[in-house]
């Protein structure tokens, strides 16, 4: 091999060596800081309020809303990291003092709580999985061209979970669980049932993005009008708690084919 060529070459690999040895470890390759996270062990209540917000407990976080779920959380230097992604950096910490950083820079100052009973309701809290939607039957007669049609909608909360994340009251990010519904369509002529369907969130996956249709739930159904193409229902699908909804016309055509169109979201 070629003398240049060979120096060349050893170069650029004591180069790459030495860039990748430069580069910082990944969070969860770091080491976290157990002095640290010891300190964090107890329940905080905010300083102002002296309203409880959460409890640390080993590696997890519990919150006082009782629809958040819990989380795991580490300390890597000065920051606090709960769940993957969100990080707090810690402004002030001593054995009953935490100030951080909330999601929007907010400086957020809580103190530890020696109350027993504070405590006791942590430890005897259960997270609760919501259901937007209860149980609900529409039963609905329309006519059209001298026929007499019969519609039934029913409402369905299943054991379907969806999981949304959002931003409490003291700019943490957490993530809230709730129960996804199924609705079921019939439609009859009389005796003779034109339709029959179960409708689940997924059907629309192609008028919902796949990020939006991921934290949604199916959220209603209702009838609006029929006319010569068939019968027109509108359909929600929406982020629990939040602005974003897709509106879907549902058409079920009068020999059974259905077929869906976007309205607005």
């Amino acid at each position: 091999m070629n003398k240049v060529l060979y120096h060349i070459i050893i170069g650029l690999v004591l180069v790459l060596t030495m860039t990748a040895c430069g580069q910082p470890k990944p969070v969860a390759e770091q080491e976290e800081s157990r002095e640290a996270k010891q300190l964090l062990q107890g329940v905080w209540m905010e300083e102002d309020s002296e309203l409880p917000v959460f409890q640390m407990k080993g590696d997890s976080v519990f919150y006082a809303d009782s629809t958040s779920m819990p989380a795991r959380f580490r300390v890597v230097g000065d920051t606090l990291y709960i769940g993957s992604e969100n990080r707090y950096f810690i402004e002030k910490q001593t054995e009953h003092l935490l100030w951080f950083r909330n999601q929007s820079g907010e400086l957020m100052k809580f103190e530890k709580s020696d109350d027993a009973e504070v405590k006791d309701e942590f430890e005897q809290q259960k997270t609760k999985i919501l259901t937007i939607t209860e149980v609900l039957k529409r039963d609905t007669v329309v006519f059209y061209d001298s026929q007499r049609y019969h519609l039934y909608i029913a409402i369905n909360p299943t054991k379907y979970k969806v999981s949304r994340q959002a931003i409490n009251d003291d700019g943490m990010e957490v993530e809230n669980v709730y129960y996804d519904n199924i609705i079921h369509l019939s439609i009859f002529q009389g005796s003779t049932q034109l339709f029959s369907r179960d409708f689940r969130k997924q059907q629309y996956a192609e008028k919902v993005p796949a990020q939006i249709l991921q934290q949604s739930v199916l959220n209603n159904m209702e009838f609006t009008k029929v006319d010569a193409n068939g019968f027109h229902f509108n359909v929600s699908v929406c982020v629990p708690d939040d602005a974003s909804c897709y509106l879907i016309d549902q058409m079920v055509s009068f020999n059974g084919k259905p077929s869906v169109k976007l309205l607005e979201y």
